[in-house]
C-alpha cells in the first residue's frame, strides 16, 4: 500500500471520527453507542427509547396532547437488568458536556447507591485512555472537566461552576443545593419496603418536603424505578392531582399477546420463565410486569400460615371433617376455583387449591380427581350460571373414573351479594383459615389474587376470595351443625 493510501485512509478515519464525535455531542443515544458500544447496540430498540425519550424531555420536544405544552416531568418503570440506571449515570454525563453550567441532584434509595451512582458520572468524565485510538469522555467533551479540589464522592462541580452534581440517600439533606435537574433513582428497595406502610410514608415525606424543594424554576424531573404498590411514590403521584404532568414510560419484560421479550439479550424467555417459577409472584409482576402489590389497600392484611396439620400422638391427622368449596367460572375471562380444606375446633387448614381459567372440560375432571385425592367429605358448588351442572358432571366423573360415592356433592344458589360476604367474612379468614407456610409457590395465582384483593377498589377478580369467603362460611355452618348435634 502506497503513501498516499495510507494517509487517505488515515484521513476518512479521522472524517468518521469526528462524525461520530459530533454525533455524539447532538444526540443522547449516539454518545450511548459511542462510549458503551457492547450495550448499546442498533437492535436494542427499547433503550433507543429511553435515551429519545430522555433527550427529548430535556430539550421540551416531549408534548403532552392534553396541554399542547412540553412534559417536564417522566416516569420510567422498567424491569430490572435492562440498563435504566446505566443509562442515566450516562444521561447526567451527557447533560453536563452539552451545559456545564447544569445542576443535578439524584437520589437513591440509601447512602451506598448514591454513593455509586455519584461515582460512576464523576470517574466517567474524569476516564483516562487505555488505547490511544479509544475514543472516551473528553473526546466527546473536552471542555467538561471536573474541578480540582472539588470533587469528593457525593458532591462535585466542574470547572468553570460552583457546583454541579450531588447524590443523596432517602433522608439525606440538601440544604443550600439548587438544580434544574432532579433524578430519582429506586427510591423503594425492595419488596420489604413496599409493604411497610411507614417506611414508604418517609420516603415520601422526604421526597416531597426536602428533595423536590430544590427544584429551580423550569427543571425537570425524573422518576425511575420499580412499580412496586400504590403508596410508593410513583403510585402516589399518579394518585394526585398532578398525574397529568407526568409522561410514562412503561415497559414490561415479556408481552403475552406478542409473545415477545422486551430484549432476548438482556432477559431470555427461558430465563424469565425460570425467574417467574421461582419468585415470589406479587415481586415477580411489581420487577418484571409494572404490576403494583397493592398491599395497602388490600382486604387480608394478615394471614395464618401452618407448617404441619393437627395430629394425634401417633401421627394421624385430627381433622373432623373434609370440605371443598367451589365456584365455577361465570364468563370466558373469570377463574374456575375449588379450595379443600380439613375441619378442626371451629378452624379450617387449606390442603389444595385448583385456580384456572382452563375450560370445562378440564376443570371437571381434574376437580374430581382433586376431590378423590383428597378424601373429601363434602364438596360445595355455588349453582349460579352453569355451577349445578358442573356439580352434576363432578358427581358422575368421581363414579366413573375413581369408583366412588364417598365424596357428598352439594349444589346451591348463591343469594347472597357477593361483595358484602367476601367483606364481612374477611375477619374470620384472617382469624381461622391457615395457609401452608409456601402457598405462595404451590399456588402462585390463587396467592396473587388473594393478597392483592382490594377493599375499596373495582377488582378485576374475585373468585378466589369469593370461594374462600365459602370456606369461611362453610366452617361457620360446621360448628352450628355440630352444637346442634351435641345438644340432642
Amino acid at each position: 500500500m502506497s503513501t498516499v493510501d495510507i494517509e487517505q485512509i488515515k484521513q476518512e478515519l479521522a472524517i468518521e471520527r469526528e462524525l461520530k464525535l459530533r454525533q455524539s455531542r447532538k444526540l443522547f443515544w449516539e454518545f450511548c453507542m459511542t462510549l458503551e458500544q457492547d450495550f448499546y447496540q442498533d437492535d436494542r430498540l427499547y433503550l433507543k427509547e429511553i435515551c429519545d425519550t430522555l433527550q427529548a424531555l430535556y430539550e421540551g420536544t416531549l408534548i403532552n396532547k392534553k396541554t399542547g405544552k412540553p412534559y417536564r416531568k417522566l416516569m420510567m418503570n422498567i424491569p430490572p437488568r435492562h440498563g435504566k440506571s446505566r443509562t442515566l449515570v450516562n444521561f447526567t454525563k451527557w447533560l453536563l458536556g452539552i451545559n456545564n453550567q447544569n445542576k443535578i441532584i439524584t437520589a437513591s434509595y440509601n447512602d451506598d447507591m448514591a454513593t455509586d451512582f455519584s461515582r460512576y458520572c464523576r470517574d466517567g468524565i474524569k476516564e483516562t485512555k487505555n488505547i490511544p485510538t479509544d475514543i472516551i469522555y473528553s473526546d466527546v467533551f473536552p471542555q467538561t472537566k471536573i474541578k480540582d479540589g472539588n470533587a469528593s464522592v457525593q458532591t462535585w462541580a466542574l470547572e468553570g461552576s460552583f457546583f454541579s452534581y450531588k447524590g443523596v440517600g432517602i433522608g439525606g439533606g440538601v440544604t443550600g443545593k439548587g438544580a434544574n435537574i432532579l433524578i430519582c433513582d429506586d427510591l423503594v428497595k425492595d419488596i420489604e419496603v413496599a409493604t411497610n406502610d411507614d417506611a414508604l410514608d418517609k420516603i415520601w415525606k422526604w421526597y416531597t418536603g426536602t428533595f423536590i424543594s430544590r427544584a429551580e424554576s423550569n427543571s425537570i424531573e425524573i422518576m425511575n424505578m420499580t412499580r412496586w404498590a400504590n403508596g410508593d411514590p410513583c403510585g402516589r403521584i399518579l394518585d394526585s392531582e398532578d398525574a397529568d404532568e407526568w409522561y410514562i414510560l412503561k415497559m414490561e419484560a415479556y408481552n403475552e399477546k406478542t409473545d415477545t421479550m422486551l430484549c432476548d439479550d438482556v432477559l431470555s424467555k427461558e430465563r424469565y420463565l425460570y425467574l417467574k417459577r421461582q419468585s415470589d409472584p406479587l415481586s415477580f409482576a411489581s420487577n418484571y410486569h409494572q404490576e403494583p402489590i397493592d398491599v395497602k389497600g388490600s382486604l387480608y392484611k394478615d394471614l395464618l400460615t401452618y407448617d404441619d396439620i393437627p395430629q394425634d400422638d401417633k401421627g394421624n391427622s385430627k381433622f373432623e371433617q373434609i370440605i371443598s368449596y367451589t365456584d365455577t367460572a361465570d364468563q370466558g375471562n373469570d377463574y374456575w376455583c375449588t379450595i379443600v380444606a380439613g375441619l378442626y375446633n371451629g378452624e379450617a387448614y387449606l390442603l389444595d387449591v385448583y385456580y384456572t381459567q382452563e375450560g370445562m372440560e378440564v376443570t371437571e375432571p381434574a376437580t374430581a380427581k382433586m376431590l378423590y385425592d383428597n378424601e373429601v367429605n363434602l364438596a360445595k358448588f355455588e349453582s349460579n350460571n352453569g355451577g349445578k351442572g358442573a356439580a352434576r358432571n363432578v358427581e358422575r366423573l368421581l363414579w366413573d373414573n375413581h369408583n366412588t360415592r364417598k365424596t357428598v356433592i352439594e349444589w346451591f344458589h348463591q343469594s347472597k351479594n357477593k361483595k358484602a360476604r367476601i367483606v364481612s367474612n374477611s375477619h374470620f379468614v384472617m382469624k381461622h383459615i391457615y395457609f401452608p407456610h409456601n402457598w405462595n409457590i404451590r399456588w402462585k395465582e390463587f396467592y396473587k389474587a388473594i393478597t392483592t384483593y382490594q377493599k375499596d377498589k373495582r377488582n378485576k377478580h374475585d373468585d378466589a376470595v369469593d370461594c374462600l369467603t365459602g370456606i369461611a362460611e362453610s366452617i361457620n355452618n360446621h360448628i352450628v351443625i355440630k352444637l346442634f348435634k351435641t345438644s340432642l
